[in-house]
C-alpha cells in the first residue's frame, strides 16, 4: 500500500494500491506532464525524442504553472487519452 502525500492537504493523507506496471510499452500511448518548472522541458524534450525512436506513441501536457496541481480538465483530459503518464520536475 502507497501513502500519497499531497501538499495541498498533508493532515489527510490518501491510501491506495501503486497500479501494476504494464509488461511492454508496445501498443500504449505514454502522456509526458510538464509541471512547468524551469528547464524541466529539456529532459522531457529529450525523453520524448527517445520514446519516439522507439516508435512508441506520445502526448505531451504542460501545467499552467508550477505551484498548482494540474487543473481537473487537464487532468481528465490526460485520464481520456494516454495509458500512463511520466511527470517532470527541474529546478
Amino acid at each position: 500500500m502507497t501513502v500519497l502525500l499531497d501538499p495541498t492537504s498533508e493532515r489527510s493523507p490518501t491510501i491506495r494500491p501503486r497500479l501494476p506496471r504494464p509488461e511492454r510499452l508496445d501498443g500504449l500511448t505514454i502522456g509526458i506532464l510538464d509541471i512547468a518548472k524551469s528547464r524541466g522541458d529539456v529532459f522531457l524534450d529529450r525523453l520524448d525524442e527517445r520514446l519516439r525512436e522507439r516508435g512508441l506513441a506520445v502526448k505531451r501536457y504542460k501545467k499552467p504553472t508550477n505551484t498548482r496541481p494540474a487543473p481537473l480538465p487537464l487532468q481528465q483530459q490526460i485520464a481520456g487519452e494516454v495509458n500512463l503518464v511520466i511527470e517532470g520536475l527541474s529546478d
